[in-house]
């Protein structure tokens, strides 16, 4: 495609995506391997799963004042701070572990930290994308994202055990050096990434801006339907998945088993992401978001009727590939109707509210599971999910958004503020 062939020459698209794909790996790799050297340290699977929890806390706490920072201060500063910061917080933990003075409390001290990093680092990203892509590179250049996702979740695991087995702080070693490698790769960004001038900018506060991205959502009616809809479809298929997963582990297959099942999930990702581009391209953005709401509704028979890793490999395939290009889609569509001076207050509402039901998944999966089993408990899943598909579907405004080319016609120009006298 011609939007592939034109972000491959994009430089500075290259080096932030090249940058944070070796981030965003050591990233996956810490978090596999953090549940499993906190238990190491505490012998308590509660402390393993607040280590892991502390790491969420942190990077959701963190999403409105990165937002806000994000549309005041230089992006590729923030970005870097970030980075940089990771691998200091992570050497920490590799340098007590040589000395054998790894402790618990010192591993809790860095999941917070590492998770407020994390999140300065996303706004930021997602307004520095659209200023190095055009309008029309912005899909390709979200399903790229999502391919460095998926990859970097399908190579984690084997990797943080791996190095797991090799030394408790191995993991944490890798997760600082290319936090340091992502430091270097975005220092050839030559794009310049500050903020947009505004009029006002020396005597608006925090509170103020941030409030100003939150009415902004709410006064555009796709954005408000998106951010009711997010957290109510992260939840339902999170947990569909989590009960899928413990069921397997509840009917005693081999973790090698489960973990072909997890690999197939993020295979089909992978090659979702591949196909996004031209998924959205050839489809209109509102209907294609419909249908990757339905997805994974009828992929649900599977898993009640037969509880196999083959049938979580089969009822992952066709949600887990039209996923990257129904999130690139409703990602490039937000950038782009959303003025430059928004974009990062807008990303991170809507990050931040999307990600607070995910760590509500795991417990809504175990008392199902405790109170009606897995065969009805997935079914009652799949009956939430139909339910939270409903949005999507019966908003006009979410399905009468078109296909990239004819976004122009939906947005009005951004007026920009006049300089200060």
């Amino acid at each position: 495609m011609s939007s592939y062939r034109s972000l491959a020459r994009n430089h500075d698209f290259t080096a932030l995506w090249i940058g944070a794909t070796v981030s965003e790996l050591g990233t996956r790799i810490t978090t596999f391997a953090l549940p499993l050297v906190a238990y190491a340290l505490s012998g308590s699977a509660l402390w393993a799963a607040a280590a892991e929890a502390a790491y969420l806390v942190g990077m959701v706490a963190m999403l409105l004042p990165a937002g806000v920072l994000a549309d005041r201060i230089h992006r590729l500063r923030l970005m870097r701070l970030s980075l940089g910061s990771g691998a200091l917080l992570h050497a920490s933990l590799v340098v007590a572990g040589v000395s054998g003075r790894l402790t618990f409390p010192h591993l809790l001290a860095v999941a917070v930290a590492s998770g407020l990093v994390a999140g300065l680092f996303l706004p930021a990203e997602s307004s520095a994308i659209r200023r190095v892509v055009s309008r029309d590179e912005l899909p390709t250049a979200l399903s790229q994202q999502q391919a460095r996702q998926h990859i970097a979740s399908l190579l984690g695991g084997p990797l943080g055990g791996a190095l797991y087995g090799v030394a408790r702080w191995a993991p944490f070693a890798a997760d600082a050096l290319t936090c340091a490698l992502g430091w270097a790769l975005l220092g050839r960004v030559r794009t310049d990434l500050s903020p947009e001038p505004r009029a006002d900018a020396a005597r608006s506060r925090p509170a103020r801006e941030l409030t100003e991205g939150v009415r902004f959502l709410w006064a555009h009616p796709f954005l408000r339907i998106v951010l009711c809809w997010s957290p109510a479809a992260n939840l339902a298929v999170n947990a569909l998945f989590f009960v899928a997963l413990l069921r397997l582990v509840e009917a005693g297959f081999p973790a090698w088993q489960i973990g072909l099942a997890e690999a197939a999930v993020g295979g089909f990702g992978i090659l979702g992401a591949l196909a996004a581009p031209v998924l959205i391209e050839r489809f209109p953005t509102g209907p294609l978001v419909v249908l990757v709401a339905w997805s994974f509704v009828p992929l649900a028979v599977p898993l009640a009727l037969w509880n196999h890793p083959g049938a979580l490999a089969l009822a992952s395939s066709v949600g887990m590939f039209l996923n990257p290009a129904g999130n690139a889609a409703l990602g490039s569509y937000r950038i782009a109707i959303t003025p430059p001076e928004l974009i990062g207050r807008m990303q991170a509402t809507m990050q931040a509210v999307s990600m607070l039901t995910i760590p509500v998944a795991p417990a809504l999966a175990g008392a199902l599971l405790t109170l009606v089993g897995g065969r009805d408990a997935v079914l009652a899943l799949a009956v939430l999910t139909a339910v939270v598909a409903l949005v999507p579907t019966l908003a006009r405004s979410v399905r009468a958004v078109p296909r990239p080319a004819e976004w122009t016609t939906l947005t009005t120009p951004v007026r920009r503020p006049a300089p200060a006298a």
